[in-house]
């Protein structure tokens, strides 16, 4: 059984026991935390979409750490002009492990 939800304004595809690496949340490590905005499920090729989300539907989730990502570095350059300009970005996330899946 797999659900598609939302969470922190991006939309993820997650399984039961699987870890997920999503914006920070205001959440502490080792909280559980539940997503009502299931928006697909699917329980051995049966299919339920909501529209836009499942009345009922829920993802609980247990947050195992927060780290930052790697290092993006962003370099950006006009030609023939003397311009360039680098800087380094490394979002911040949260390690989610995927507990439970309710249509």
């Amino acid at each position: 059984m797999y659900a598609i939800v939302e969470i922190a304004g991006q939309q993820f595809k997650v399984e039961k026991d699987q870890r997920v690496f999503v914006n920070r949340l205001d959440a502490k490590e080792g909280d559980s935390v539940d997503f009502d905005r299931v928006l697909l499920t699917d329980d051995n090729g049966k299919i339920n979409v909501g529209a836009p989300a499942i009345d009922g539907g829920q993802v609980s989730a247990k947050v195992e750490r927060h780290l930052k990502g790697d290092k993006v570095i962003v370099f950006k350059k006009k030609r023939r002009k003397g311009y360039q300009k680098q800087n380094g970005h490394r979002q911040y996330l949260t390690e989610l492990t995927i507990t439970g899946i309710k249509a």
